[in-house]
């Protein structure tokens, strides 16, 4: 018996090695600006926020009427380059196997709709998940309302989901919604940050998570 009917995956930095990327366009954009260019770790703190709240979060000094701007050269600079952007090695046989075995799959990430359908096309991997929520759909993280919706379109009661991500942002969000959390100490968000919220493990490497997977959902 699964212990785990559905399981709900972030994307960036824990199915999809991006946040190098995402950590790069963001400090373009702020360089084609002249603002002032956040370090690597302030940058790579926000990945899994939408969009728009990341960039409040990283340069809270401006005015709302000049978000606009920065998000315009951020998506510039990171869609030049997402068709280089791959899943972690092993992440595609992963889905193919959960999904096989009968878990429900489903995502709930930072990225806006048109960025995830990108994803899922560039991958191939959208006929494996059951649902999905966007940041441009609903709450951003870590406002539980991506994982309460997932729950309520699988039909899926919370003791029997497991969220799995690599941010602080996303074991936030599944302990507000009630929801079992796994760490992916691995992508964007630091072990010892992972640290601070409950989580049934953190693993240090893809092949880690996948097995964990394999032993205990």
């Amino acid at each position: 018996m699964k212990r785990f009917e559905l399981l709900i995956f972030d994307w960036d930095g824990t199915l999809m090695d991006s946040a190098a990327a995402i950590v790069a366009s963001i400090q373009a954009a702020a360089a084609d600006l002249g603002w002032p260019v956040p370090s690597r770790e302030a940058s790579s703190h926000i990945i899994g926020l939408g969009l728009r709240e990341a960039v409040s979060t990283l340069f809270p000094e401006r005015d709302a009427t000049e978000i606009p701007r920065i998000v315009e050269r951020y998506r510039h600079h990171y869609l030049s380059r997402d068709h280089e952007i791959e899943l972690f090695p092993g992440a595609r046989e992963l889905i193919e196997e959960l999904h096989g075995r009968g878990h429900r799959l489903a995502v709930a990430t930072g990225k806006a709709r048109h960025g995830l359908d990108r994803a899922f096309a560039h991958s191939g991997l959208a006929p494996y998940f059951h649902a999905s929520r966007t940041a441009d759909e609903t709450h951003s993280k870590p406002h539980p309302a991506m994982l309460l919706e997932l729950l309520n379109e699988c039909g899926t009661p919370p003791e029997r989901a497991l969220m799995i991500g690599d941010t602080s942002h996303d074991l936030k969000m599944a302990s507000q919604a009630g929801v079992a959390a796994l760490a992916a100490g691995y992508g964007a968000h630091p072990i010892e940050h992972l640290e601070d919220f409950p989580a049934l493990a953190i693993c240090n490497e893809f092949d880690e998570l996948a097995q964990w997977l394999r032993e205990n959902a």
